[in-house]
């Protein structure tokens, strides 16, 4: 886990990189192929029968959603603050 000192958008795709190789491995193992979010999900419940990849889908899709909201709010104060700084 990143610390907030860390937050920087290169950081955070680096971290989703890592949880996304994690979660796909997951994926492949219980074979959670679905065609959305939310039934991957559904899925998930039903299939993973170890309580501690259970765990730690439940961790890494927590981590990439945090991650992935760090992100867009790093970007959006980014081209904010570019936009303010930008000569009138």
């Amino acid at each position: 886990m990143l610390k907030a000192s860390q937050l920087t958008i290169t950081n955070i795709r680096k971290e989703l990189d890592v949880i996304s190789a994690e979660m796909l491995t997951l994926i492949k193992k219980y074979n959670l192929m679905a065609n959305s979010q939310l039934e991957v999900i559904e899925m998930a419940r039903t299939n993973i029968t170890d309580q501690n990849d259970y765990i730690r889908f439940l961790e890494l899709s927590l981590e990439g959603r945090i991650y992935g909201e760090a992100a867009a709010a790093l970007e959006k104060a980014t081209v904010t603050e570019d936009q303010n700084n930008k000569p009138h």
